[in-house]
């Protein structure tokens, strides 16, 4: 092939076309435990991260219920993939080996999402959320029905393969994953370029912006325990009697089960089984979705 400009147009389109092609079949569970939320700056605030509004009896003038209560921030992060097509390749018009390299591109960058969702909730145990507590986590703060400071639990500890027991069918979901700017297909493959001229080398990438941040963690368990009957009705219950500020009942009910491949089993076993050990009718089959993620391996 000549490199002149309209060959190298001509490449570009094809290049972004399998990029797009693998960016729009990449396959994502992230939408299942996330929100995702438009982003204008590089800096959100989440004023009202830990305020769940209370509906009360209107005696009087209105209450106006203050939203801005903490000072939780996710900060855009910048995202790329680059990939570098020899100038003799394309000469020598063997792009049809770069075809499905591109694909795999497309599915790479669709993927990050998960990515960071995922990590973030495997994390949880250990990363800070609106409270500077971890997510999941023993003391976090919530005020009682006379107003006084007290705590919830959104984990039972342990020392195992963790799991996930969320309410995912809420406005909010457990995880916000914060969007700046979606996936752009840049190139740089003009002939005259340096990098050109010195490696012989034509350079494709993409390149997003966003973040990754947490929600409610009353809509959250996160354990360690074995997966079991004990173990998932303790998670269950815990969610189902979660509180706002002044004691109000949120009303949550768990369902999602997110596991490990590890745990697909267990998991199975515990949410599609007829039967429990030794026979015993199995009281937890269909209460929740068991979610299989590859990224929490």
């Amino acid at each position: 092939m000549i490199i002149t400009s309209s060959n190298l147009a001509a490449l570009r389109v094809g290049f972004k076309t399998q990029f797009q092609s693998g960016l729009m079949t990449a396959s994502s569970q992230a939408a299942m435990v996330s929100t995702e939320v438009p982003s204008s700056t590089g800096t959100e605030r989440y004023g009202w991260i830990g305020k769940i509004p209370n509906v009360r009896e209107w005696i009087g003038p209105r209450l106006v219920q203050n939203i801005s209560e903490s000072d939780y921030q996710i900060k855009n992060k910048d995202w790329e993939l680059t990939i570098g097509v020899g100038r003799n390749d394309i000469e020598d018009d063997l792009l049809g080996v770069y075809a499905p390299l591109f694909t795999e591109m497309g599915q790479s960058t669709g993927a990050l999402k998960d990515q960071l969702v995922f990590d973030l909730l495997k994390n949880g145990f250990t990363t800070n959320c609106y409270d500077n507590q971890p997510f999941f986590n023993s003391s976090h703060p919530v005020l009682d029905s006379a107003g006084a400071v007290t705590t919830f639990a959104n984990t039972d500890g342990g020392a195992g393969t963790p799991w996930f027991l969320l309410c995912a069918n809420r406005a909010l979901k457990p995880i916000i994953y914060q969007k700046r700017k979606d996936w752009m297909f840049v190139s740089k493959d003009d002939p005259g370029d340096e990098r050109c001229f010195m490696n012989k080398e034509f350079l494709y990438g993409a390149d997003a912006r966003g973040a990754v941040g947490y929600g409610f963690p009353q809509m959250s368990w996160g354990s360690k325990q074995t997966l079991d009957g004990t173990s998932y009705a303790t998670a269950r219950a815990a969610i189902q009697n979660m509180k706002g500020d002044y004691g109000r009942p949120l009303g949550l009910l768990p369902n999602l089960l997110v596991v490990p491949p590890s745990l697909e089993s267990a998991g199975r076993k515990l949410l599609n089984s007829e039967y429990g050990t030794a026979g015993i009718t199995n009281e937890w089959k269909g209460t929740a979705e068991l979610l299989v993620v590859p990224w929490l391996a």
